[in-house]
């Protein structure tokens, strides 16, 4: 198991990461609700959750509209480990996403990459009637843009319970891998690994429609050019040691 920890922050952040904070305080302050220290009516989340059949009309509709789901499920999580493991991503990644975006843009690309990775999780199984729940499709989108921004930004994880450092793009590649090589098990698992994949395509693509101008993609991979100078002007021959005397 790998899990970041904090990484070196390249852009040294020069504003506070509020929208970033306020994702995290809100879903743990969500969760506290979900597990009871705030009452909560018997099956409000299951009609908060994304349930595809549901969405897509093959079954009584909730509470809520059903687009609306699209954004409520991102904030429910099942347990502490679950809400735990998406936070902890954000936390890591999300204020260099948000300082590249602004916050405006950066609050419209996490609902975004939320709202585009449950639709892909519908579609990859439009008649399940299980609902989505958690941030990971979000977060996934968060990853993404992350490894865009700055892959050669040196990121502290703990494999296990040893901390390495290593790049973004070695941490952030094998999270990628892992999940594309989850897609062929996602019908027997309980992880939604198509709204990951949903989140992690929605991930680049709305980075590249929201970046600001002048943010620059994959900085550290991008060949420097030589510096080059004035060009100095040639040797006079007959200025040379043992040159020949030319008389006019």
């Amino acid at each position: 198991m790998v899990v970041p920890i904090y990484d070196d922050n390249p852009l040294r952040l020069p504003h506070r990461p509020i929208v970033t904070w306020c994702l995290i305080a809100l879903n743990i302050l969500i969760f506290l609700a979900e597990a009871g220290i705030v009452r909560v009516p018997d099956g409000m989340l299951a009609q908060l959750g994304m349930t595809p059949a549901t969405f897509l009309g093959n079954s009584v509709t909730g509470m809520l509209g059903p687009v609306s789901t699209l954004f409520t499920y991102m904030f429910l999580h099942e347990d502490w480990g679950h809400l735990f493991g998406n936070l902890i991503f954000l936390w890591v990644f999300g204020d260099d996403v948000e300082e590249a975006l602004g916050r405006v843009r950066f609050l419209i690309f996490y609902l975004g990459c939320g709202a585009l990775a449950a639709l892909a999780y519908a579609a990859s199984d439009m008649n399940s009637d299980i609902p989505l729940i958690g941030a990971s499709g979000a977060v996934a989108g968060v990853v993404v843009a992350y490894v865009m921004l700055r892959p050669c930004a040196r990121v502290t994880v703990l494999v296990t319970i040893i901390p390495v450092r290593m790049s973004a793009y070695w941490v952030i590649g094998a999270f990628v891998l892992m999940q594309i090589i989850s897609l062929d098990s996602a019908s027997r698992s309980e992880v939604a690994y198509w709204c990951h994949f949903g989140g992690m395509v929605s991930g680049a693509l709305l980075l590249l429609l929201l970046r600001p101008a002048g943010v620059r993609l994959f900085e550290c991979m991008r060949a420097e050019p030589l510096p080059v100078g004035p060009a100095e002007p040639m040797p006079d021959a007959s200025r040379l040691p043992g040159a020949p005397n030319h008389r006019h």
